[in-house]
């Protein structure tokens, strides 16, 4: 009998990934740097086939293009964005611990007073506005006139490049831009992992229309990144959509919905999808003087496009992978209980598709173990093994995710064939080294 338990508490996956080289501490041998972190070998890898699963879903539509925009912009940018003026949180000082936390989420005590949440005091300063933009400098001098920011988002980039993509790329409304980089938030209250951090990497999308056709452009991204969330092999159960209403909606938006998913610390937003209106367009048009409309030859109009954004975090989306993956098959033996551990990634995402486990480190069998690594196709990521049991190899594998393991013992030199196991069910199957490439793609199929 197995039993199948999930992840339960974010710390044990914090523990996974140190060990496996997934995501480690950032500057962790000087204490480490709160609220940063470095992806190891394998998290690497993970993050960029993420990213390129994004990509391709955005850039093989005919409707969509890249762009990749510089992090450091000229501030009249984040003026016109209404960042510099909006993007705050309010702060406020215990006046009994000396605390500085946000006022919003503060706990409330019978009388609708905020309380500390370290002392649980009442005494709090008035409340203060922090810009959550990191500032720094162009050029020799630290003054007013070098100011610049780290972007806090990407979008922006893309809009400011609406008319040099429009028409360098001869596209027609509607079209969207896609982009995936690094921003940039002094967030003050970080944490649960590389949920939310300082510095972090989005993927976010501008979708331009006519005005009139917004709503249902709207409804179409929604499905379609519904969609894309599921192909990532995300459960359906720890994904629902969260619509923003009153207070919580932006306010250049229309309307907006988030992808929220189930982590083990709640449930929280993993993709925006909003229906931003022209409020962008018009406000760099306005603060930069430069006509952004697109004429519409069929109609024979100029109007000032509306913008589908669709806007997603890659490290929450690497983290939702990751939570979603990791599962403790227990089963009950005569020596006591035995735990396997694994991360049923999705085989493209996986950091390696394949590895290869040659039995022993003999060299007739090492050598032939190199050439089937050398023969195997190259869009596979594959793992080179040879240290300690198979037992143990299979462990290691099944708990970095690796959907086959190929395992090359002596009866291979004789027959000519090896062995493929298969990551979830544990199934083996002996398979002709001539068929090996044609038997992996089948048995990748298998996995959800």
């Amino acid at each position: 009998m197995k039993e199948i338990k999930k992840l339960e508490d974010l710390q044990t996956l914090v523990s996974l990934c140190k060990r496996r080289g997934f995501v480690f501490q950032s500057s962790e041998i000087y204490g480490g740097l709160n609220s940063c972190w470095d992806y190891g070998p394998l998290g690497s890898q993970l993050k960029l086939n993420v990213k390129l699963k994004w990509w391709k879903s955005m850039t093989k539509r005919l409707d969509v293009v890249g762009l990749d925009a510089s992090i450091l912009m000229h501030p009249t940018v984040w003026k016109a964005s209404g960042h510099i003026d909006e993007f705050t949180d309010p702060l406020v000082d215990c006046k009994s611990c000396k605390a500085r936390f946000r006022e919003d989420k503060a706990p409330q005590n019978d009388k609708g007073e905020r309380l500390c949440p370290q002392c649980a005091s009442s005494e709090l300063t008035e409340t203060r506005n922090f810009n959550l933009m990191f500032k720094t400098f162009m050029g020799p001098v630290e003054d007013k006139g070098g100011e610049v920011f780290l972007r806090p988002e990407t979008a922006q980039g893309i809009f400011v490049n609406f008319e040099n993509v429009q028409g360098s790329m001869r596209k027609k409304i509607p079209f969207g831009i896609a982009q995936i980089g690094k921003s940039f938030r002094n967030e003050i209250t970080p944490g649960n992992f590389i949920f939310r951090t300082r510095e972090f990497e989005q993927m976010e999308m501008q979708f331009f229309v006519s005005p009139g056709t917004d709503e249902q452009w709207f409804e179409k991204w929604r499905e379609l990144r519904w969609q894309f969330h599921l192909s990532l092999g995300l459960n359906a159960e720890n994904l629902k959509w969260h619509k923003h209403e009153g207070n919580e909606l932006a306010h250049y938006a229309k309307q907006a919905f988030d992808v929220i998913y189930k982590f083990p610390f709640g449930w929280e937003e993993l993709e925006g999808v909003h229906n931003r209106g022209d409020y962008d367009l018009k406000q760099h048009q306005k603060f930069s003087s430069k006509k952004l409309e697109y004429f519409d030859e069929a109609q024979k109009e100029k109007y000032v496009p509306y913008v589908v954004e669709t806007a997603v975090g890659a490290d929450r989306l690497i983290l939702a992978v990751l939570c979603d993956a990791y599962r403790e098959e227990v089963t009950q033996t005569e020596k006591g209980e035995d735990v396997r551990v694994v991360m049923g990634f999705h085989p493209d995402l996986a950091p390696n598709q394949v590895a290869v486990l040659p039995l022993s480190k003999k060299e007739p069998l090492l050598e032939l173990s190199q050439n089937i690594l050398a023969g195997l196709p190259d869009l596979l990521n594959v793992d080179f093994d040879v240290t300690g049991s198979i037992g143990k190899r299979y462990r290691r594998q099944d708990e970095i995710g690796t959907p086959i393991c190929l395992t090359v013992d002596f009866e291979s030199l004789e027959d000519k064939a090896v062995t493929l196991r298969h990551r979830d069910t544990m199934e083996q199957k002996r398979v002709p080294i001539s068929e090996l490439s044609q038997a992996i793609a089948n048995m990748l199929l298998t996995f959800n």
